[in-house]
Order: C-alpha cells, then structure tokens, then sequence
C-alpha cells in the first residue's frame, strides 16, 4: 500500500508508477494555499471555517475510538461459547449496519438522548427526591457528545466484522498447539491470535478511520461547531457559496489524504517488521 517511487516498467496493475496523482495533488494543494495567503477573500474564509478543525478531529479521534472499543466487544461476543451471546451480537451488527449514519444522529440525539435522561432520573429518583442530587435535564447532554455516540455505535458495527474477520483469519493448527501447551484462552489471545490478527486488520481499520473523518461532517446537522457547521454559517450569511465550500472541501481533503498517506506509511512498516521476523 505504500506509494511507489521507483521507475521501471510497470505490471499492468500500476505496481513500480511513479505517484504522479500525489504530485498532481500537492500542486492543486500549494496553489490553492497561494490563493488564501495573497487573497484577503479567501483568507478570511480559510480563517473562519479553520476553527472547526479542532472540532472535527476531536469528534473523529474520540468516536473512532470509543467505536474501536465497542467493536471489540462485539467481536469477542460474537465469537463466544454461549449461543445467547453470539445471537445478541449478530442482531446488534445487523441491525446497526442497516441504519444509515444520519438516521442514527437523528435517533441517538432526539429519541435516545432524552430516553437515557428519563432512565437515569428514574434510578436516581429517590435521590433527587431526598435534594443529593438534582435532575438531569436533555439540555445538559451536549450535542457534540449525542454525536460522539452516535459516530461510536455506527461504526462499531463495521469495527466488529473487521476485528471478527481478523481473528478468524489465524490458522487453527497454532490455536490448537497453543491449547496443547497449556494456553488459557486469554494468554492464547494475547500471544497467538491479535498480534497475527492485527496485520489482517489494521488496513481496513485505517480506512474506516478515514472514513470517519469524511462522515464527521454529518454532525453539522445538530449544530456541531466542526468545519462543516463553519462553512455552512460563512455561506449563509456572506452568499460565498463557491469560495466557502471550496475550501470546506480543501481542507477535508488535506485531512484525509494527509491521514491516508500516514496509515500506509504505518501499514508499510508492520509489513517489513513481519517480513524481517
């Protein structure tokens, strides 16, 4: 996956091609920079939608997170010794992966947020009954949080095929021999199965990861300050719809494909590390 820099001839399949798209695209970047440094225009849009970055990677480093644990979680569960379990767990992928990332904003924000405050009232009731604690109100739970959740529990859905994927792709035989040495399962999944596993998921993990970035934008629908929000209330209120999105899109782009080129860089590394073992 790492980018090719070697002449020769080529394949057929593009292996030894020079990056001649990335160079492309490093020259479109350096030129659009240009034009917001010696523009007083598009300085000002760069400078007003900038202050959503912030937002937008601190929404996708704590939802990819929060939905590589949860995934976890589920892929362990699916692959449990209990029947109950394992059907739990495939309902949960099921059901989750056919509900589109927007609806389940809608959902976690407007029907689960308000569900969770009255479960929680209802717990504590005696409590607030007796002034320890006072009630909680839908407006203390941040739209940026709703989310976050949101974000966590529809990916963790596609995390979960991924990591049972992965597991699943480790040979049986060194299982077997690992149970014969007196293996717990927990050692057996220490020693044996992740660090084989993590190679099978590491690159699809990647690429949800920056697909997380690109699907961050859809939390502007809740008011979510992050770069998206930025530029939708730039171009409402200034009419610069050309200029404000065109710079929405550069800086999602620099993101992404920045982000990219760093995962495969990463990606590159583990195979030589494994190939040097």
């Amino acid at each position: 996956m790492g980018f090719q820099t070697l002449s020769g001839a080529g394949n057929g399949k593009g292996e030894g091609d020079r990056p001649w798209w990335l160079v492309a695209l490093v020259a479109i970047a350096l030129g659009i920079a240009a034009v917001i440094a010696f523009n007083d225009l598009y300085a000002q849009v760069f400078a007003t939608i900038s202050r959503g970055i912030g937002v937008t990677v601190f929404v996708t480093v704590v939802g990819f997170a929060l939905a590589t644990v949860l995934g976890l979680l589920v892929a362990l569960a699916g692959m449990s010794d209990s029947l109950i379990v394992r059907q739990i767990a495939r309902f949960y992928v099921e059901v989750i992966r056919g509900i589109p990332i927007l609806v389940l904003l809608f959902y976690i924000a407007f029907v689960g947020a308000p569900g969770f405050v009255s479960l929680y009232n209802f717990l504590i009731g005696p409590l607030i009954e007796q002034g320890w604690l006072s009630a909680l109100q839908v407006r203390d739970v941040s739209l940026m949080w709703r989310a976050i959740f949101a974000l966590m529990i529809g990916y963790s859905a596609f995390i979960a095929e991924i990591f049972r994927a992965g597991f699943q792709s480790v040979d049986k035989g060194q299982i077997e021999a690992a149970m014969s040495l007196g293996l717990n399962r927990y050692q057996r999944f220490r020693l044996i199965v992740f660090p084989q596993a993590v190679k099978v998921i590491f690159p699809p993990l990647s690429n949800d990861f920056v697909a997380m970035v690109k699907d961050s934008s859809l939390v502007s629908v809740l008011g979510v300050a992050d770069i998206s929000q930025a530029g939708k209330i730039y171009a409402s209120g200034s009419f610069r719809f050309f200029e404000t999105y065109s710079i929405v899109a550069y800086i999602y782009l620099i993101l992404t494909i920045g982000l990219s080129m760093l995962l495969r860089r990463l990606e590159k590394r583990m195979r030589e590390k494994g190939a040097a073992r």
